[in-house]
């Protein structure tokens, strides 16, 4: 999807990104489906999204990058491999699972040591983290348990007047990303999505499969 916004959409990010700023939370499409955003420095924001979500305080809140120098302001260690799947696969569908830096505060994180993390192909989510200037929380925009909302119309269908902001847009994925984890001695896959074990391999070769 080509980077250049509409002006009205760029009306809607730049109204997104002084949401952001102030501790609100904000719906908008990405490559994949629709997306929850707060700011990371607000920990207000982030349990508003946990609160809207019904989602448990334990799981960790993905986050959504501009490029991949605020990949080092948010992970404490990069492995060479993760490193290289980033290169090859960001912007896209590939979620990585590092640990965390002191800036991503325990309430982001669920409580864990690690963060899950991406640059997504859809220039609306990385023009909101670009203009508020640090990554953005980025979970899916739909209740726990709920099916992943793909239009705006059905996110707005699941959060109602919950959040301050829906972003109009499209998700021409509409398949989830594929979760990774760089935490464990031998990298692996947790969540299978829209990238396959196959592609991966092609720079990772030792990956596996969680349960496989």
């Amino acid at each position: 999807m080509g980077t250049k916004l509409s002006s009205s959409v760029r009306e809607q990010v730049e109204k997104g990104v002084s949401i952001l700023k102030q501790g609100g939370v904000v719906a908008f499409p990405t490559d994949t489906v629709y997306g929850l955003g707060a700011g990371i420095g607000i920990d207000s924001a982030a349990e508003k999204v946990y609160r809207i979500k019904g989602r448990p305080r334990r799981m960790a809140l993905p986050l959504l990058l501009a490029d991949l120098v605020q990949l080092g302001e948010v992970a404490s260690s990069i492995p060479a491999s993760a490193h290289l799947l980033a290169e090859r696969f960001w912007p896209g569908p590939l979620t990585l699972v590092l640990l965390k830096s002191d800036s991503v505060s325990d309430i982001v994180s669920g409580g864990n040591r690690t963060i899950a993390v991406r640059i997504p192909a859809h220039p609306i989510p990385t023009a909101l983290a670009r203009g508020v200037g640090t990554a953005i929380i980025g979970t899916s925009a739909n209740l726990s348990g709920q099916p992943s909302a793909l239009t705006a119309e059905e996110a707005r269908a699941q959060l109602r007047t919950k959040v301050d902001l829906i972003i109009e847009g499209d998700c021409p994925g509409g398949k989830e990303s594929t979760i990774v984890d760089f935490t464990v001695e031998t990298p692996v896959i947790l969540r299978q999505g829209a990238l396959s074990i196959e592609e991966l391999r092609q720079i990772c070769p030792d990956i596996t499969v969680k349960g496989g």
